[in-house]
């Protein structure tokens, strides 16, 4: 497959935008190499086939590595701090946890403990989400986890040009980074190539829809039933304003600030289980800077508190919906 994408008037998956930010970054920058489990041609450019090409045309700096995510991100992090700009793929998302000591006691603190002498220009990109049928090892969205860990940044996008753009950002940021990819966006067509050269900056949120009513919050493939519900929703009046977080740590607490400070009515939406999730942090630094404000209590739509089912029947039933945020917006404006 080529990787001449861009400036394409057709529509591109997550893949798609994935290979065009690696090929912009691979030719811009002769340090940056990727690592993972089978992303060299001709083993088809990983699982989903997001690198297809690129050792073609890169040679050597794309590596097929052995199936070990404990190896890859242990090569990427030596690569970093030697100089280069490493892109590892794990997989899925749930296995980082095979990796979470290079992850978390090494990537995320090196620059720290050195003082500033030694950064970790490294980007992981991982992929996961619900109703995919993929069960409950294979669909766990755990970006509050690594949001929990200084010296991480994590961004997960809910388009192909934000993808593209976030992707493009991590690359070339100093710091470690870890991109939650959608795994039912990775090969749907849903979105315009963007223009070549594009960039998203990490921690800016993304107004994605003005409103005066309710401030709707979120990220990744959430929003895009936000936005759905926030159109139907307007036919009757109701004014629903859209914040697309983008990077999740850190995350743009002024815009969400302002904001809520404008509708006084907040609804938080992501696909990761309820509790102790990353929309419970937003809903506190909500309720420290504006309480009093508040025309109504914050709310919070999410996944259920179980393992993702492998079930068809029962996923949609574990996983949010467009009711669910309906419902959650109405009662706000009650």
């Amino acid at each position: 497959m080529s990787t001449e994408i861009k400036d394409s008037p057709a529509k591109i998956s997550g893949a798609d935008a994935v290979r065009i930010a690696l090929d912009e970054a691979m030719a811009a920058d002769p340090s940056v190499v990727v690592f993972g489990e089978d992303v060299a041609d001709p083993e088809g450019g990983g699982v989903m086939g997001a690198t297809e090409g690129l050792s073609t045309k890169y040679g050597s700096r794309v590596r097929s590595t052995p199936i070990s995510e404990q190896a890859i991100i242990g090569a990427a992090i030596g690569a970093a701090i030697a100089g280069m700009r490493p892109v590892a793929e794990i997989m899925m998302m749930n296995f980082m946890a095979v990796a979470m000591d290079q992850i978390v006691n090494h990537a995320a603190k090196i620059r720290y403990m050195s003082g500033g002498q030694t950064g970790v220009p490294l980007t992981i990109r991982t992929m996961s989400g619900g109703g995919a049928s993929l069960g409950g090892q294979h669909s766990d969205m755990m970006e509050a986890w690594f949001a929990h860990v200084p010296g991480l940044k994590v961004v997960v996008p809910s388009n192909v040009a934000d993808w593209k753009g976030l992707l493009t950002s991590c690359i070339f940021d100093d710091n470690p980074c870890i991109i939650v990819e959608p795994t039912l966006m990775m090969r749907a067509k849903t979105g315009i190539a963007p223009s070549a050269g594009h960039r998203v900056p990490l921690g800016k949120a993304s107004v994605a829809r003005i409103g005066t009513d309710v401030s709707v919050i979120g990220y990744g493939r959430p929003i895009n039933d936000v936005l759905v519900v926030a159109e139907k929703l307007s036919t009757e009046g109701i004014s629903v304003e859209v914040i697309d977080l983008r990077t999740i740590a850190p995350y743009d607490k002024q815009t969400v600030l302002g904001s809520v400070a404008k509708t006084r009515r907040a609804v938080i939406v992501h696909e990761a289980v309820r509790s102790f999730g990353v929309g419970a942090e937003i809903a506190a630094h909500i309720n420290e800077e504006l309480f009093g404000q508040l025309y109504s209590p914050v709310r919070r739509v999410a996944s259920k508190d179980t393992p993702v089912p492998f079930s068809s029947a029962l996923e949609p039933l574990f996983l949010w919906s467009q009711d669910s945020i309906e419902n959650s917006i109405r009662q706000s404006l009650q």
